[in-house]
């Protein structure tokens, strides 16, 4: 058990006079005992879904910040090293992508169910190798799993937009697709929710990564690595990688690699200057969470006993070591004195120590680098004026990372601590008189990253938010931090947002879609576009009976009377060879729109067409997952219509070969490589049973317009069926492939597979001379017309 001691001799700790303090005594045995001990990861890094070592052996230290104590060793991975790593993730990206938000949201949530599970062994590697408090820790754990709760949520809202077109007869709407391969640095001061933070949006969006854990603190990284192995993440999508004396190689090769698309980043602004350089020869979308020298303004009419907590837990978390932390705290005149005092009051009962002591409220600095910085400040203050009202002074008795909770008063604005980021346990306290004055000492900064601020005036509550230039605002809090509220900077404090749905925006590009088919003033108009129709002579007409509601309004803007008696193309056709002859013959509109398809026949494409045009979206998820090796639930099929089930046994297939989905989705797929060109030569037969063309008829008139791209259509219709061949070519690769492997593994095929084989082949050959016959076809009637 570790043993508090209470320090009675202020001066042999050079305390300031008449200050004294609780700390808790260096305990060289307080090593944690983990409930699972296999979360400890020595030695070894997380890449490709396996635990590996460096390619040259070696290894660095870790060493506990409270005791000086080394609690094991990492992988020194060098360049050569992590572009395994690299190469995994950009493997893994290619399926991963493919996933559905949905699947990646069980994903996410499996892994926040065992962080939850592991949080206690989480928060003991946290107050191990950061120093924290253990209460903290357990904090932060739990702050860090939500990220991955509230990613898991948003993942299947990757929502994208329809957008009205400026040219008649286009569709214009935009996907968000994954960037692609992430590159993370994450830094130590908060070892388990900064990696959550930015690896949880990534997964959510579709993306892999490759991080790099912070070299004084990378066993907390690991330990979610292998929660996120146990969760069942695909291997190369999370890759974990450490390095301590390749650090700025490392991350010269993250911001340099072709493969990475996106980079985030937490540190220093200096670092984050020069890793931001290295990215623009590849143009690389950035993240960059960099410096603060936040300010904390408490006006008259505050709140104060709220003031002072929240100011205190602002400044004092993590002893000074958040970046978001209180550095400059401002207090109106009239309340100054008053602040002062409950503030040094409640700063008095704190207690400094180990962090896994009972009853420690605030544990060492990261290092002794960090000891010096705040040494230097304290130094300065008191030097240009400032006034020391507790601590001020270093606890080598505690041990050499530790250093009194201070507080300063009557600040200037020429000391070091107004200008720079303290980065630990001292509070300046500036006075101010005006609200303009404030305002503007708020802002005499290069940073912006949070802003805090206490007042009951709505009016200037509003006002002050928006004058103060940082990115984020904390109003009578002195809390930010929220995953579903946008966090970063402003100014030299980086660029880019972590957590929230703005996160999708730089995860994710918007892909543009602008589409205009090949014969879209003839073709037939969809069912579920009927609610559409919108013109003043075809209010009160079916859409079936008039289709083309754009083309008469552009006749009526050309003051040109549309043709009201001309027969409809698309209930005058019928998309089945057999069909269009009928009505070429019989002139019968109602009894060819009534026509059916054999369904048993199973050459006959329009019998799937019309099938698969039905399918819900339960339905192809449930292919999609079959694709990438799920097993494909029969009872779904109920969505698909009779005579499609007929044609092709479905059910059959996923009974008896359970993982047959690769023939499943080639019969699906029979509709996406022919459908365009079906589309394009069914207008080109409505376009036939037309009337004799004059000036007046709005078809003929509407053709004219289209037929002054003929080049551009021919051209798109050749390329369209090269890419459709080719699909053809690669679908059957893929089934003979897949046939092959199941005989090699000693798999009899049934007779029904053996058949359906059979049948996709003579469909395949057949298509391929359709899409021969029909490229040929629609080029003809362009030349013609």
């Amino acid at each position: 058990m570790a043993l508090l001691h209470k320090i009675a001799s202020p001066s042999a700790l050079r305390f300031a006079p008449g200050i004294s303090s609780l700390l808790v005594r260096k305990a060289s045995t307080m090593a944690p005992k983990l409930r699972d001990p296999s979360l400890l990861k020595q030695n070894v890094c997380y890449v490709n879904g396996e635990w590996v070592s460096a390619k040259s052996g070696k290894t660095f230290r870790v060493h506990d910040p409270a005791t000086g104590e080394v609690i094991g060793t990492a992988p020194e991975f060098t360049p050569a090293d992590t572009e395994s790593a690299i190469a995994a993730a950009a493997d893994a990206f290619k399926s991963f992508r493919t996933l559905t938000g949905r699947e990646r949201s069980k994903l996410l949530r499996k892994w926040y169910d065992l962080t939850v599970e592991n949080a206690e062994d989480i928060a003991q590697l946290i107050t191990w190798e950061n120093g924290k408090p253990l209460a903290d820790a357990r904090g932060e754990a739990t702050y860090a799993a939500n990220f991955f709760e509230w990613f898991s949520e948003e993942a299947p809202r990757t929502y994208g937009d329809v957008i009205p077109a400026t040219v008649p007869g286009n569709r214009v709407w935009t996907l968000k697709e994954p960037v692609g391969v992430c590159g993370m640095i994450t830094p130590w001061n908060f070892p388990a929710a900064m990696i959550t933070r930015k690896i949880g949006p990534a997964l959510a969006a579709g993306c892999t990564v490759v991080c790099k854990a912070p070299g004084e603190t990378p066993f907390t990284a690991l330990a979610l690595a292998e929660l996120a192995h146990r969760a069942g993440i695909p291997k190369g999508v999370v890759n974990i990688v450490t390095t301590l004396d390749n650090t700025i190689a490392l991350g010269e090769q993250l911001t340099t690699h072709p493969t990475i698309k996106k980079v985030s980043f937490t540190g220093s602004t200096t670092v984050g200057k020069l890793l931001m350089k290295q990215s623009s020869d590849t143009l690389k979308k950035l993240s960059l969470e960099l410096g603060g020298n936040s300010p904390f303004i408490v006006f008259d009419d505050a709140d104060i006993d709220a003031a002072v907590t929240g100011a205190i837990m602002s400044k004092f978390r993590s002893s000074g070591q958040t970046c978001v932390c209180a550095n400059r705290i401002y207090v109106q005149e009239g309340v100054y004195d008053a602040f002062v005092n409950k503030f040094v009051e409640k700063v008095k009962a704190f207690k400094v120590g180990n962090g896994f002591a009972e009853g420690t409220t605030h544990g060492p600095l990261i290092h002794d680098r960090a000891v010096s910085k705040v040494d230097a400040h304290v130094q300065d203050a008191v030097k240009k004026g400032a006034k020391l009202l507790v601590g001020g002074q270093r606890l080598p008795d505690v041990g050499s990372n530790f250093f009194q909770l201070t507080v300063l008063r009557d600040m200037t604005a020429d000391m070091q601590l107004a200008s720079e980021e303290t980065f630990g346990p001292v509070a300046g306290l500036f006075p101010f008189k005006t609200e303009a004055e404030v305002v503007a000492l708020a802002n005499n900064s290069e940073v912006g990253l949070a802003g805090y601020f206490y007042s009951r005036d709505l009016e200037r509550v509003h006002r002050v938010a928006e004058a103060l230039e940082v990115g984020m605002i904390g109003v009578n809090t002195g809390i930010i931090s929220d995953p579903a509220a946008p966090f970063g900077g402003v100014k030299e404090s980086g660029f880019g947002r972590e957590g929230s749905k703005q996160e999708y925006l730089i995860l994710t590009i918007s892909m543009g879609h602008h589409r205009r088919h090949l014969f879209s003033l003839s073709s037939p108009k969809p069912a579920s576009l009927t609610a559409l129709t919108h013109n003043s002579n075809t209010r009160s007409t079916p859409s079936s009976a008039r289709p083309f509601n754009t083309s008469a309004a552009l006749l009526k803007k050309r003051k040109i009377a549309p043709a009201s008696n001309s027969p409809s193309p698309s209930s005058s056709s019928s998309s089945s060879p057999k069909a269009d002859k009928s009505n070429n013959n019989n002139n019968n509109n109602d009894k060819s729109s009534s026509q059916q398809p054999n369904p048993e026949d199973p050459l006959d494409f329009s019998a799937l067409l019309a099938a698969y045009a039905t399918i819900d979206a339960h339905f192809k998820s449930q292919l999609q997952a079959v694709l990438h090796g799920g097993r494909f639930n029969p009872d779904v099929l109920g969505a698909l219509p009779q005579h499609a089930k007929t044609t092709f046994p479905l059910r059959e297939l996923a009974q008896i070969v359970p993982r047959s989905g690769r023939i499943i989705s080639l019969l699906v797929n029979e509709r996406e490589y022919i459908k365009p060109i079906m589309s394009a030569v069914q207008a080109s037969k409505d376009f036939n049973q037309q009337p004799q063309r004059s000036e007046d008829n709005e078809l003929e008139l509407l053709l004219k317009v289209e037929m002054e791209r003929k080049e551009d259509l021919v051209r798109r219709v050749k390329e369209a069926c090269q890419g459709w061949r080719e699909r053809v070519r690669q679908a059957r690769t893929k089934h003979e492939k897949a046939l092959k492997d199941w005989k090699k593994n000693g798999v009899v095929l049934p007779d029904v597979v053996r058949k359906a084989d059979k049948e996709l082949q003579k469909v395949q050959d057949k298509k391929m001379k359709e899409i021969d016959g029909e490229e040929a076809q629609v080029i003809k009637q362009l030349d013609r017309r």
